[in-house]
């Protein structure tokens, strides 16, 4: 132990620890904001001056560690991952709650950890940080509910753990190693039972199809700077896994298309616009588990920059949510409308998020989902590509129209807050900057992807293409809201698959105990019966005034003794050896 944690000092996670550490002796106010500022800083110093290569060696259990293995992909997702904590830790500059500021710095360690791990047993201790850290966003908010989905999200999360580890034992006693690098070998065929559980933990945590409903259960529920936070680790942590270590696996392609397609019709009909917001995290990360199964260079330079914007464009989106529901206590579209008259500037980055998200020139998700798209088409996966470009759609649908337009236009819900808080302003603006100068020199961007990158995304076909598509969603949304057949919002909660086990289990489970109980009540009641009568019966032939209690004449009993002697003689003839 002493020896791995003397490699920590070779890695950006012991920052965050000694943060997590320093912080709760610091008085509340500045200077603990100041120090969730600095933290991320010096990670993304060390993780941009790390030498390429393996570092950080130790040893556990007799098992060779590797905790800090650098190469352009784990440097592009950790970089990404600390300049999320500093955002985050600007708009969360008022926070006073040490509990919540422990825990992101926890968090994001943890998840930066879990990127440059060199083997599986590593990346299992940050895997599980992750869960134990996280939880306390949600719980944080302390209402009952929060309670709850924080104990779900624990036990989905700590589940894909266990999972993850069963799966590294198999792994272990298959080929003797605990090496994390790439287990397609020679496709799925060929893959153990041991593979098989570990892209099973990372398909938690990435939320696949019928995997997915934690993330909409809990990032809603966590508090307003919580769930910034959460939008940025977990899954992306899970996108990365996938990367390094099944790309170009090609049933992920289709895993992926599913991904990016179910959320929109669910995201259409949902009032909590955190929730909207949470089923559109779920059709981005579609995108990129197409990359990691098309698996070529572009695809995967189409992963590792779309989660790069990804984190930065949904980040805006949930803080400029997250600002609304700061000022009037409810993020619930029927209940919103009209702010754009005291929140311009919230209205003016929650739009440029919007455009972000869905794809518009000049803004930085054109240029990671071009690359995307562009693998896909190359590869010959047309029903994909067309799968993409439909979800494309929708994405302007439930993320880029939607959530601007019932947040800050739509019907005037009469409320006239203030404008956000400075500092979630800035933090705000920074981020809308980021999403704006990557879209417009994205060379910037593919600077730090894995592979070299020779594309252009600003193509007269693509520019075309692209809005095209934009072009016709929001006609197509014109027309719905203009002869009310857009879904109207409506307050309540819509549960999805998560019915399945929030609702029908526990019907069933309820249905079978009763049944259970009544047919067990029965069969009780009938033998408690037949044993009275039994017992009735015996009563009377063997009891004091029973039939074998009287007095028989000497001959019958002569008889009776007569009959058994012969057959004891007869059982002994038959029962004679011959």
């Amino acid at each position: 132990m002493i020896e791995f944690l003397t490699a920590l000092l070779e890695t950006p996670v012991l920052w965050f620890l000694l943060g997590a550490i320093v912080l709760p002796f610091i008085p509340a106010g500045t200077g603990r904001g100041l120090l969730t500022l600095v933290v991320p800083i010096i990670s993304a110093w060390v993780i941009w001056t790390a030498p390429q290569g393996l570092g950080g060696a130790a040893s556990l259990a007799g098992l060779d560690l590797t905790l800090m293995r650098v190469d352009k992909l784990s440097i592009v997702f950790g970089l990404i991952f600390s300049l999320a904590a500093f955002l985050a830790a600007i708009y969360a500059w008022h926070l006073r709650d040490t509990v919540q500021q422990v825990a992101t710095l926890l968090y994001a360690g943890t998840a930066i950890g879990a990127v440059f791990a060199g083997d599986l047993l590593t990346l299992f201790i940050y895997w599980e940080g992750t869960a134990l850290a996280s939880v306390f966003l949600i719980w944080a908010r302390g209402t009952e509910g929060a309670f709850h989905t924080g104990m779900r999200y624990l036990i989905i999360q700590i589940g894909s753990g266990v999972i993850l580890i069963a799966g590294v034992a198999l792994h272990y006693t298959q080929t003797g190693s605990i090496e994390f690098t790439s287990f397609t070998g020679e496709g799925p065929h060929s893959w153990g039972v041991g593979t098989w559980l570990i892209l099973l933990a990372f398909g938690i945590k990435c939320a696949f199809p019928l995997l997915h409903n934690w993330l909409q259960d809990s990032y809603p529920a966590a508090t307003v700077t919580g769930t910034v936070v959460l939008s940025a680790f977990t899954t992306k942590m899970a996108v990365y896994c996938l990367a390094r270590g099944f790309a170009g696996t090609e049933f992920l392609i289709y895993v992926g298309a599913i991904m990016t397609l179910f959320p929109i019709f669910l995201a259409e009909i949902e009032n909590d616009l955190r929730r909207v917001l949470s089923y559109s995290l779920n059709n981005q990360l579609g995108f990129m588990v197409v990359g990691v199964g098309v698996g070529t260079e572009l695809a995967l330079n189409g992963t590792a920059a779309h989660a790069f914007c990804h984190i930065l464009y949904k980040s805006l989106l949930f803080m400029s949510v997250g600002a609304v529901l700061h000022r009037t206590g409810t993020s619930k579209a029927s209940e919103l409308g009209g702010l754009y008259r005291t929140m311009p500037l919230t209205m003016v980055f929650c739009i440029i998020g919007a455009a972000s998200i869905s794809a518009f020139p000049l803004f930085s998700g054109f240029v990671s989902k071009s690359l995307i798209l562009s693998a896909t088409a190359d590869n010959q996966y047309p029903i994909v590509w067309a799968a993409l470009v439909f979800a494309s759609a929708g994405v302007l649908s439930h993320s880029g129209i939607k959530i601007p337009y019932f947040t800050f236009f739509a019907h005037d819900s009469g409320k006239r807050p203030a404008e956000a808080p400075t500092h979630m302003l800035i933090a705000m603006g920074l981020t809308a900057f980021a999403c704006v100068f990557i879209g417009v020199f994205p060379q910037t961007l593919y600077a730090l992807l894995p592979y070299s990158v020779d594309y252009v995304p600003y193509t007269w076909a693509h520019v075309l293409e692209q809005m095209q598509l934009l072009v016709f969603a929001l006609l197509a949304f014109a027309l719905l809201m203009k002869y009310g057949f857009f879904p109207e919002e409506k307050r309540g909660i819509n549960l999805d698959t998560d019915w399945s086990y929030r609702k029908m289990l526990p019907a069933i489970v309820g249905f079978s105990c009763q049944v259970i109980g009544a047919v067990w009540s029965e069969l009780m009641r009938g033998s408690h019966a037949a044993k009275n009568a039994i017992l009735d019966l015996l009563s009377g032939y063997y009891g004091p005034q029973g039939r074998a209690a009287q007095v028989q004449s000497t001959g019958l009993m002569v008889l009776w003794l007569a009959i058994l002697l012969g057959t004891a003689l007869v059982l002994n003839l038959v029962i004679l050896p011959s």
